[in-house]
C-alpha cells in the first residue's frame, strides 16, 4: 500500500453501482429504468422480476453498498486519508445525477470513481462512463460548473481484490464432507455477456475471441486456483462459466451455463463443486438467485454437494485496495512514477480507456476516457 496519503489533485471519490429496488413496489419502476429505450411492455416487466418478488422485491446491493461505504470511509480515516466518499446508482435512488448534483454543490471539482464492476466490458465499463456523461450533460444544462471526472482502473487483479476470494473458496472447500473435499471442482462463475461485447472488450487492439473480458476473468481464476493449491496441498480442476443470461435466444452469449456446467460435472463423476462468484463484488441478487437459488437446486437435483464461496463485499482488504488505487492515481496525476500493485501476468490495467474500448453498438458520449467531452 502507499506510504504517502495524498489524493490531491482529487477532493471525492464517487461509488457508482447498478442500484436495484428496495420494495415491491419499486421493482417494475427499476426494471424500467434498465430496459429504457427497448420497448419492453410493463407485463413482460413483472415476468422478468419475479425473482425479486421472490425475495420481497428487495435487491440486497443497495444495503451492501452501504456497507462497503462505511467500510470505504472508516478504513479512509484509519489511515488519515481525508477524502469524503459519495454513492450514486446508475438504476435506483440514489441516482448518480443526483450525487454529482450534491458533490458540486459540496465544492468537489476533482472526483474519483469506484464502478462496482472489477472487469473490461461494455457494461462493466463504458456504460458506466456513458453514464457519468449523461448525468454531467444534464449538471451543464442545469448551468451547474462541471467537475472533472476520472475513474479508478480495473482492479481484478489486485491483491485486495483476489485474496478475500481466495479465502472464500478455502472456506468453502473446507465445508465440503471431508470424504468428497479432495475431489472438488471449482466453478469459477462471472455474467455471461454476448459473444460480440466479450469479443471487443478492452482495448482495440487486443480484441478478439473472448477479448479483456475472458482473459481477465481467467487470469483471476487461475490466481485463486494457483492459491488454494499452495495452501490446501490440493490441486482442484477448474473452469470458468457463466450465468444470468438475457436477452434474445439467437444471440450468442458466453457459455456454459452454471446449471448445464453442474449438469456435465456430475455426469463426468465429480463428487463436489465449489461455485466462485469471481465476477461479481458483492452477494446481490444475481448472486443470490442465480447460484444460491437456481444453482441450488440444480446440484440438489443431481445429488451433488455444493457449496458458494463469498464475494469480495465490505472486506476489510478491498477497502484497502481501494485507498490504495485512489493513492496510486493521484500520484500518477501528479506526474509521479508509480508501480501498480496487480497480480499475475497481465499487469495492471490502463488508468484511462483508449478509443475503441468497449464499444457499443450506437456509438454515446462518454466520459473519463481518451474521447471524452468532459476532459
Amino acid at each position: 500500500m502507499r506510504d504517502a496519503l495524498d489524493a490531491t489533485p482529487y477532493d471525492a471519490l464517487l461509488l457508482l453501482s447498478f442500484g436495484g429496488p428496495e420494495g415491491p413496489d419499486d421493482v417494475v419502476p427499476f426494471l424500467e429504468n434498465v430496459t429504457r429505450g427497448r420497448g419492453i411492455p410493463k407485463e413482460r416487466l413483472k415476468e422478468v422480476g419475479q425473482h425479486y418478488f421472490l425475495f420481497g422485491g428487495v435487491s440486497p446491493i443497495n444495503d451492501q453498498n452501504r456497507a462497503l461505504l462505511d467500510a470505504l470511509r472508516k478504513d479512509f480515516a484509519d489511515h488519515g486519508l481525508d477524502l469524503p466518499v459519495y454513492w450514486g446508482n446508475r438504476n435506483w435512488a440514489p441516482y448518480l445525477t443526483d450525487t454529482l448534483r450534491e458533490m458540486v454543490s459540496d465544492g468537489h471539482r476533482r472526483i474519483l470513481v469506484l464502478a462496482t464492476s472489477a472487469y473490461a466490458s461494455y457494461s462493466g465499463c463504458r456504460q458506466y462512463r456513458e453514464n457519468l456523461a449523461e448525468s454531467l450533460a444534464a449538471l451543464e444544462a442545469e448551468g451547474l460548473e462541471l467537475p472533472r471526472i476520472d475513474k479508478l482502473r480495473h482492479y481484478f487483479n489486485h491483491p485486495g481484490f483476489v485474496e478475500p476470494m481466495v479465502d472464500g473458496v478455502l472456506a468453502s472447500l473446507a465445508e465440503l464432507p471431508e470424504e468428497v473435499r479432495d475431489g472438488a471442482h471449482i466453478a469459477f462463475s462471472t455474467h455471461s455477456i454476448p459473444d460480440a461485447s466479450a469479443d471487443t472488450s478492452g482495448p482495440a487492439e487486443g480484441h478478439g475471441e473472448g477479448g479483456a473480458y475472458v482473459a481477465q476473468h481467467l487470469e483471476v481464476a487461475r490466481l485463486i486456483a494457483d492459491a488454494v493449491r499452495e495452501r490446501s496441498g490440493v490441486e482442484h480442476p477448474w473452469q470458468l462459466v457463466y450465468q444470468s443470461r438475457s436477452g434474445a435466444p439467437h444471440i450468442p452469449w458466453l457459455e456454459p451455463d452454471i446449471c448445464d456446467h453442474l449438469e456435465e460435472r456430475h455426469a463426468s463423476g465429480v463428487p463436489a463443486v465449489v461455485i466462485a462468484p469471481i465476477g461479481f463484488v458483492s452477494d446481490h441478487m444475481e448472486v443470490l438467485y442465480d447460484l444460491d437459488t437456481e444453482a441450488r437446486a440444480k446440484a440438489e437435483e443431481l445429488g451433488l454437494p455444493m457449496r458458494r464461496s463469498a464475494t469480495v463485499g465490505d472486506d476489510p482488504r478491498f477497502a484497502a485496495a481501494v485507498r490504495d488505487l485512489v493513492l496510486e492515481r493521484a500520484a500518477v496525476e501528479r506526474g509521479q512514477e508509480v508501480t501498480p500493485c496487480a497480480l499475475g501476468a497481465l499487469g495492471a490495467s490502463h488508468n484511462v480507456c483508449p478509443v475503441g474500448c468497449c464499444p457499443a453498438r450506437a456509438a454515446k458520449p462518454a466520459a473519463a476516457g481518451v474521447d471524452s467531452p468532459y476532459a
